[in-house]
């Protein structure tokens, strides 16, 4: 999947705190909307992330009472840490260097049972071309939702590339995606009420 253009604007000038609180500012309203919709059906959500660094926790700790439905997140940036805190397996890992939808998937799948969260996100790739990647710059990132995956997608980005503007892209593609899960789930309750409360 070759990710759409960004409001976000970042020219080399500007790779410092600034850029990552006009970042926030961009994503407010769809931090917003996410946050509301899990208060709304009280469910909660953890992440697992690896190229995004951290982005996608902090996006979420910047909801409106993100404590009632953000229970936490794991960065694991190495291929150890995924296999050593993620259990993902170490055969895929070694492999693809920590990146392929498989990982993906297990890191999604493992985090949301870590947490034992009704949702989850996870995301590894590379926000700088490396011999690794073929000199290429991708991602791969996993939703799952009541320990099943639901969307498994890659991003794929220029080569030149900015680090900081890879990451900041694969985070907002990846709440985009996060959203449009969330009103397909809306959606499904209100036309399945009676499936939805026994489920719960």
């Amino acid at each position: 999947m070759i990710l759409k253009p960004t409001k976000i604007d970042l020219t080399k000038e500007q790779l410092s705190a600034k850029s990552f609180i006009n970042f926030i500012v961009e994503l407010q309203n769809l931090l917003e909307y996410i946050g509301t919709e899990l208060s709304s059906i009280n469910e909660t959500i953890s992440i697992a992330e690896s190229v995004t660094a951290g982005f996608l926790q902090f996006s979420f700790s910047q909801m409106n009472d993100a404590s009632r439905f953000f229970k936490g997140g794991i960065t694991a940036y190495s291929v150890y840490e995924k296999i050593n805190l993620l259990n993902v397996e170490e055969k895929e890992a070694s492999g693809s260097d920590g990146v392929s939808p498989e990982i993906a998937e297990s890191m999604a799948l493992n985090v949301a049972n870590l947490f034992k969260s009704d949702w989850s996100i996870a995301v590894t790739g590379y926000a700088n071309p490396i011999k690794k990647s073929r000199n290429k710059l991708f991602a791969y990132f996993s939703i799952t939702h009541n320990g099943k995956v639901i969307l498994t997608e890659k991003l794929d980005l220029h080569s030149r590339t900015m680090s900081l503007k890879a990451q900041l892209y694969y985070s907002e593609f990846v709440l985009g995606c996060f959203k449009l899960e969330l009103d397909k789930y809306k959606v499904y309750c209100e036309e399945n009420p009676d499936q939805t409360r026994i489920s719960s």
